[in-house]
């Protein structure tokens, strides 16, 4: 009998396919009704089980919600590393062009998921600490990318010196990273990692309907211009 063949490796595999299949119907059901319809009772019952044999896995719909708003997190972070990973490392500016594609290619394949974790807070539920680290892996691609940019290229510099609060958030996104990035450099990447988030959720959201449709030539310029404001181009 191979390890694969044994008990453990057999109820191992049986957990690993019933989870997908939880997976699966819940995604399923957050397109048609919502995160807010979510019910480990009828996941069960599509998938013709009694519901305590699913909430030894997901004591609650919350816990169920964690599972998704983790699993969306780090699909996307995977879908942003594996492009930036794709593009020769000394092109910064082909990179960051992937970073961008890369969060709106998949928000656009997945808006459901892209709204359960950057849509309208759902009342009630309070995300534990076991989503924040994946919900950091895009900001963590742009830090080490910040890392790499020379101070000297940005196009603006605010000629001020930072307020010490601000200064100290930085240099803890710099530790979180494991990085030393020019501050004013890591400042104006955190600004455009809002800006492109912001965008996405327009287009997601609906804010540019009638107007910016498709927004594929302004998304495209605004782009550039983190490239150009990086003194990358």
């Amino acid at each position: 009998m191979t390890d694969d063949d044994a008990p453990q490796g057999v109820r191992a595999r049986a957990r690993a396919e019933l989870l997908r299949d939880v997976s699966r119907i819940a995604r399923s059901h957050l397109a048609e009704s919502g995160a807010s319809e979510l019910s480990v009772r009828a996941i069960a019952r599509e998938l013709g089980l009694a519901s305590s044999a699913l909430y030894r896995y997901f004591p609650s719909r919350d816990a169920l919600l964690t599972q998704l708003i983790i699993d969306a997190y780090d699909e996307l972070g995977a879908a942003v590393e594996v492009a930036d990973a794709a593009v020769e490392r000394d092109d910064l500016a082909e990179r960051f062009r992937a970073i961008c594609h890369a969060v709106r290619d998949w928000a656009r394949a997945n808006p459901h998921e892209y709204a359960l974790i950057y849509g309208t807070p759902l009342v009630g539920y309070a995300a534990p600490d076991d989503t924040i680290d994946p919900a950091l892996r895009v900001a963590r691609v742009l830090i080490l990318l910040a890392a790499e940019i020379e101070p000297s290229t940005l196009l603006l510099r605010s000629g001020e010196r930072l307020d010490p609060a601000l200064a100290k958030q930085l240099a803890d996104a710099n530790g979180f990273a494991g990085v030393d990035a020019d501050l004013d450099v890591l400042a104006l990447g955190v600004e455009l990692w809002a800006q492109l988030f912001g965008f996405v959720s327009f287009e997601l959201f609906g804010t540019f309907h009638n107007s910016f449709e498709p927004a594929d030539a302004l998304f495209a310029h605004q782009i550039e211009l983190g490239i150009s404001a990086f003194g990358l181009n």
